[in-house]
């Protein structure tokens, strides 16, 4: 079974291609229809956004 997606996956995403390369949704066949499945892929993907927008300003920190 694929390893869930875990916010320390953020430092993996080089370009934008790479956030729904990353997303991954182990529970994806149990879930109850479709709409579920892609709203829980976009929870994953909001989830890196926020990660990846926290690391950036830590990073624009460090380099003042």
């Amino acid at each position: 079974m694929a390893k869930r997606t875990d916010p320390s996956d953020a430092d993996q995403i080089v370009e934008a291609d790479d956030l729904q390369t990353i997303v991954k949704d182990k529970r994806e066949g149990w879930r109850a229809n479709g709409a579920t499945a892609r709203r829980r892929q976009r929870r994953y993907s909001e989830l890196l956004m926020r990660q990846l927008l926290r690391n950036g300003s830590n990073a624009a920190d460090e380099l003042d």
